[in-house]
This record gives structure tokens, C-alpha cells and sequence, in this order.
């Protein structure tokens, strides 16, 4: 998979991932562990040079 495949895929990855957290309860464990992985993928995507300003619904 080249870089560019890698950062397509996580950044369809972040925003689905944050489509969910929206939709669950921030008190649930379910957003406990989907929150693991939204910051997991924050830092990828700003190490790869993406800004998130945009992209970033959550806001965390």
C-alpha cells in the first residue's frame, strides 16, 4: 500500500470513526474505546502532515 493509499484510508477511517462517536453516548463504553482510536488516527494524520481543522468534528 503506498502513502497515499495509507492516508486516504485513515482519513476515511477518521471520519467515520467520528460519524459514530457522535451518534454514542460519550459515557458509554463503546465511545471509551472509539475515542482510543480517534486519537491513534489524530496522530497519524498530523505526523503525515494533514491538518484536521477541518476534518475534525469531535474537537477532543
Amino acid at each position: 500500500m503506498t502513502e497515499k493509499e495509507m492516508l486516504k484510508v485513515s482519513v476515511e477511517e477518521f471520519s467515520r470513526l467520528q460519524t459514530y462517536m457522535i451518534l454514542s453516548d460519550a459515557d458509554s463504553e463503546s465511545y471509551k474505546a472509539m475515542k482510543i482510536r480517534y486519537i491513534e488516527l489524530k496522530v497519524i494524520l498530523t505526523s503525515s502532515g494533514v491538518n484536521l481543522t477541518q476534518l475534525d468534528r469531535i474537537k477532543e
